[in-house]
């Protein structure tokens, strides 16, 4: 089963994604993670990412192409995984085909989560994560049980340089410039699901399950 989960920065793709990997066995590949931590090994790719990244601007194609391909050649991802905000232009969505064909492999299902920019804003600066062991709260939503240590590990919270408004109304703007074509491309090969991700985390879940189960009954 191969899935990608697209939507705007804090729409919860992340959350959604981890829920589908657990509940299918499956790998989440998440271009973001995977571009933070080429930048903490400080390779070559990381560093060059991180200067896009701490300017809220995304990382030109040919750098996540490269690492997300890197991951998809790994042996847990050789029966499939969910794409954690990658495709994000239809360039993108092009070359992953093209890479997929060739190992005759397609995408099942894409969705997209869908939640206004007020909304995501809110969600986004309120987010703290954790230093030690990357776990996340929201200081609204889901605040630690100790003011700036995490609940699992007592490690320190912080709030990632990217998740502050300005850098966030940046993201947004662009993502609005790329979202429209890309959900097009993927509207045509009939693969596409949208879905209200403005409620509750369990709400959200049932609607990604739904749109899922329905492409597997397919299958």
């Amino acid at each position: 089963m191969r899935l990608a989960m697209l939507g705007p920065p804090g729409a919860g793709k992340g959350t959604q994604a981890r829920m589908l990997a657990q509940e299918f066995g499956i790998p989440q590949i998440s271009t973001g993670d995977l571009l933070r931590e080429a930048a903490r090994r400080h390779s070559a790719t990381g560093l060059e990412a991180k200067r896009y990244m701490e300017r809220g601007l995304l990382v030109p194609d040919e750098l996540v192409l490269k690492i997300v391909t890197e991951r998809m050649k790994e042996d847990d991802a050789a029966k499939g995984f969910i794409l954690d905000g990658f495709p994000r232009t239809q360039t993108q969505a092009q070359a992953l085909d093209e890479i997929l064909s060739s190992k005759n492999q397609k995408l099942r299902r894409v969705m997209v989560l869908e939640v206004s920019d007020e909304v995501i804003i809110k969600r986004i600066c309120g987010r703290r994560v954790c230093k030690n062991c990357g776990a996340m709260y929201h200081v609204i939503f889901d605040p630690p049980r100790n003011a700036d240590l995490c609940n699992q590990c007592n490690g320190e919270l912080y709030q990632r340089e990217d998740d502050n408004e300005d850098t966030v109304r940046m993201r947004l703007e662009q993502y609005a410039l790329d979202i429209k074509p890309l959900l097009q491309y993927y509207e045509k090969k009939g693969i596409l699901a949208r879905i209200d991700a403005s409620g509750p985390i369990a709400d959200v879940q049932r609607l990604v399950m739904t749109a899922v189960e329905g492409e597997v009954k397919s299958a």
